[in-house]
């Protein structure tokens, strides 16, 4: 069976998760596997942006590097990059042959959606020498934690996934932190309790803590206000983007300009049109960047959403820089019902309507996670 094919079988969602079922799968084929030197990127926000920064500047440098992210947006191929390139449909293909030629049928047909393609991805990157590994849920019980890390990587850790890490922030980065190994590097938080578990649970294991506050020389500060200036990256950006230069040091290697200058990883703050900047955030944290951004500005909000994010919070927070809401349907179990979402909109006091076409007068921003994104670019490319 084909890769599509085989993938189609497998729910994207599980309300219940067997954590103990991934490293059995991984124990029974690691002898098979490369071993390359894993960064572990786990957060709330910002995991996809710092981890692009840093694996282009790894594969700059010379070494041969890959970086799994998740989810997609238009096709699965964006999830595992080589070298500055997504994989190609052929080599998609050959790893898939080559792992269930290893994987026991009854397993291969057990893991879900995103630990078999976790095990894919290590597949596909046989050759690299550094992988940069995106967490998909959590940290601890994460399938991606399987893997020896050289080095983990937190970005602003956050409320998200209540329903299977915890209702308290405490909880929450507990479960994230726990996932730290040997060296970790912790960004900069907005909560005080992140960096009291964060230092608690290295003295725990006996890893070294480094917070990227302590790293930051002036002229990785000097490199990233100039790249962000050139990039037209914002404030949150630009943060990744020294969270990254700071992580590539840690590594052993000196980060210099021409290493980080891009922009950044499709689907954060992008500019997709004259009049259009899309952005795949789906949560508050990423709402509040959004908002500092586009300070003193209007927009039109092109907009849909998960029924398990708070929303009301999101919009509220986003309040002050709409103008009015245009809502997209999204084909996706998941959506909230539309009279639930327009009910807070009326509470909010947020003029909206279906979104039904561009007006070249207005300045848009589509967000409201990766489903989001990608019914609009369909939407755009099939009018």
């Amino acid at each position: 069976m084909n890769l599509e094919s085989f993938l189609a079988q497998k729910p994207l969602f599980y309300d219940v998760i067997d954590y103990e079922r991934f490293p059995r799968a991984y124990a029974s084929v690691s002898n098979f596997l490369n071993h390359p030197k894993i960064i572990h990127m786990v957060g709330t926000n910002g995991k996809g942006s710092t981890g692009r920064f840093l694996s282009l500047a790894l594969h700059r440098t010379g070494k041969k590097t890959g970086h799994y992210t998740s989810p997609h947006i238009l096709k699965f191929n964006e999830r595992i990059w080589i070298d500055g390139e997504d994989v190609s449909e052929g080599e998609l293909e050959k790893g898939h042959q080559k792992l269930i030629g290893v994987l026991d049928s009854a397993t291969a047909e057990a893991l879900s959606y995103f630990e078999y393609t976790t095990l894919l991805a290590m597949v596909v990157f046989e050759e690299c020498e550094y992988v940069v590994v995106e967490a998909g849920l959590g940290g601890e019980f994460d399938a991606t934690n399987v893997f020896d890390k050289v080095l983990s990587v937190f970005t602003p850790i956050d409320f998200d996934h209540s329903s299977f890490l915890g209702r308290t922030i405490e909880s929450i980065a507990t479960t994230k932190l726990r996932s730290m190994e040997n060296l970790a590097l912790l960004g900069n938080q907005n909560h005080p309790e992140v960096e009291e578990i964060a230092r608690k649970i290295a003295a725990e294991k006996g890893c070294l803590l480094r917070g990227v506050g302590e790293k930051i020389t002036s002229t990785i500060e000097s490199m990233a206000l100039h790249l962000a200036t050139k990039n037209d990256l914002s404030d949150y950006l630009r943060d990744n983007l020294i969270l990254s230069m700071v992580a590539f040091e840690l590594l052993g290697y000196e980060a210099r300009s021409e290493l980080f200058d891009q922009s950044a990883l499709f689907g954060r703050l992008s500019k997709i049109g004259e009049n259009v900047t899309l952005d795949v955030g789906h949560n508050a944290l990423a709402a509040g960047a959004i908002a500092k951004s586009y300070c003193g500005k209007k927009i039109t909000l092109i907009y849909n959403t998960y029924a398990d994010k708070d929303y009301r919070e999101i919009l509220t927070i986003l309040a002050p820089i709409i103008d009015s809401v245009e809502i997209i349907d999204v084909e996706e179990g998941r959506i909230v019902p539309l009279p639930l979402l327009e009910a807070v909109l009326n509470e909010i006091g947020l003029r909206y309507e279906l979104f039904k076409a561009m007006d070249r007068t207005k300045e848009y921003l589509v967000f409201g996670s990766f489903s989001v994104a990608e019914a609009f670019l369909k939407r755009m490319n099939n009018p």
